[in-house]
């Protein structure tokens, strides 16, 4: 992603739980003083936090730009359109429908700060991946496993081969008979649970290629896998960070099935045409 349409706010956020104590100390001041760090200068934040220059600058390249003008410049344009942080407080006087409205502002920030931190590169890559695989697997645990059984749902209208097991020890089997023709997605918010990365190690000895959708940080998954894909969430007052990131990792879904299904045109009609007609006799 060009650093122009880049979101620095979120990028701090995703990266935080990397950062060692100084660079946690620089991340700090800017979320909580947005507005000021857009008016001042490299020398002066680094005097406000007691620290040098050069330690600011390398703050800059961690989440991704080329320095501190150009985080400045990506940082005042979050705040002239109105992406500003949405803490999602919930009060003891709101009603069910501020409470709502909080919610549905918090999801939809959700989706447009992951926007901002997707790869098209990467995404066609994975969609390239997928179109040519022999058959798809989709791997998840706990919370994920659920966004697991959710593309499994949506890509057995593409046609291809897709699968999706809940139960951990199928998951070991399944991952075991993997061959180098095939494709395996995992998803974790965090990108180090045990059971994802144990998968991980049996389906890279099988040869197949591998892709992951992940929070948009260093994980052992996202360093691992042949394609990353990122998303971006937040803590809030009532629900975990990892929670929160389900929305994204549902709509990063939803794009990779629509740009699948777009490559494969004929193909892709003709098997939903399929299902459509299959589960037809389902309704009165």
């Amino acid at each position: 992603m060009s650093q122009e349409h880049q979101h620095c706010l979120a990028s701090i956020r995703s990266h935080y739980p990397q950062f060692s104590v100084t660079e946690k100390k620089i991340a700090d001041y800017i979320l909580e003083n947005p507005n000021e760090i857009i008016h001042s200068t490299i020398n002066g934040l680094a005097e406000d936090l007691g620290v040098a220059d050069s330690t600011v600058f390398r703050f800059c390249k961690r989440i991704g730009f080329k320095g501190y003008q150009a985080m400045k410049i990506a940082l005042a344009s979050e705040i002239v359109t109105g992406l500003k942080d949405i803490h999602e407080r919930i009060d003891e006087g709101d009603t069910a429908q501020t409470i709502a409205t909080k919610v549905f502002r918090s999801n939809i920030k959700t989706i447009e700060d992951t926007l901002m931190v997707v790869d098209e590169k990467k995404l066609m890559k994975a969609v390239d991946i997928m179109s040519t695989a022999r058959s798809i697997e989709f791997f998840g645990s706990g919370g994920s496993g659920v966004i697991a059984l959710d593309a499994y749902h949506k890509f057995i209208r593409t046609g291809l081969r897709v699968h999706a097991a809940s139960d951990s020890h199928i998951q070991l089997m399944t991952a075991s008979q993997m061959t180098s023709d095939d494709c395996a997605v995992f998803i974790s918010h965090s990108g180090s649970t045990k059971d994802i990365l144990q998968l991980l190690d049996i389906v890279k000895e099988t040869g197949a290629k591998t892709i992951c959708i992940t929070n948009f940080a260093k994980s052992p998954l996202s360093q691992r896998v042949d394609t990353p894909l990122f998303t971006v969430s937040e803590e809030t007052d009532y629900r975990s960070e990892a929670l929160s990131s389900r929305i994204a990792q549902l709509t990063l879904i939803d794009a990779l099935y629509v740009n699948l299904m777009m490559r494969r045109e004929t193909e892709g009609q003709d098997a939903l045409r399929k299902m459509r007609k299959a589960i037809s006799v389902k309704r009165l």
